[in-house]
């Protein structure tokens, strides 16, 4: 069995920071009751947690934060047998400096007028808690430990998770 290590403050910080920042996440928010998810690039995880994504302003997603803030965000890093899953409080953030500091060359796919593009807002999320799912060796090495595991019948060594606590 795999060791539970929960994780508070910094240490869940940077956890946070490993596992999200520069990642696709499914973004969860809330419409009448249902959960609404769609693929979103983590552009940055800040040093007190917050994680920025950039959003058209007009888009249903900054509709759905403005009706209810409460959001889930789920990684999967399957290449590393690495899980996140986060629930916090997002808000729409229009802050061009923000946006300069945060842009990169891809986002122009979605906002055809570049960084200066009037449509551009940005949510922040601030995390609240979540659990990680991290094995400690990678892919390989986790698909030969289970194996070995199916044909011995014991257990395996399923690497670390635990609670984050920011």
């Amino acid at each position: 069995m795999g060791q539970h290590k929960d994780l508070r403050n910094d240490a869940a910080i940077e956890k946070i920071r490993e596992m999200a920042e520069e990642k696709i996440c499914l973004f969860c928010t809330y419409e009448n009751g249902q959960i609404v998810s769609r693929p979103m690039s983590t552009q940055q995880v800040d040093e007190d947690g917050t994680l920025w994504f950039l959003s058209r302003k007009d888009s249903s997603k900054n509709e759905q934060i403005d009706e209810n803030s409460s959001v889930h965000l789920m990684y999967s890093d399957t290449s590393k047998h690495h899980y996140l899953s986060l629930t916090g409080h997002a808000r729409i953030v229009i802050d061009q400096s923000k946006v300069e500091e945060l842009w990169n060359p891809i986002a122009k796919a979605w906002f055809e007028k570049g960084k200066d593009d009037p449509e551009i807002s940005l949510i922040s999320v601030a995390p609240e808690e979540g659990h990680y799912w991290d094995t400690k060796n990678g892919k390989l090495v986790s698909m030969l430990k289970i194996a070995v595991a199916a044909v011995s019948g014991k257990q395996m060594d399923g690497g670390v998770e635990g609670d984050i606590t920011v």
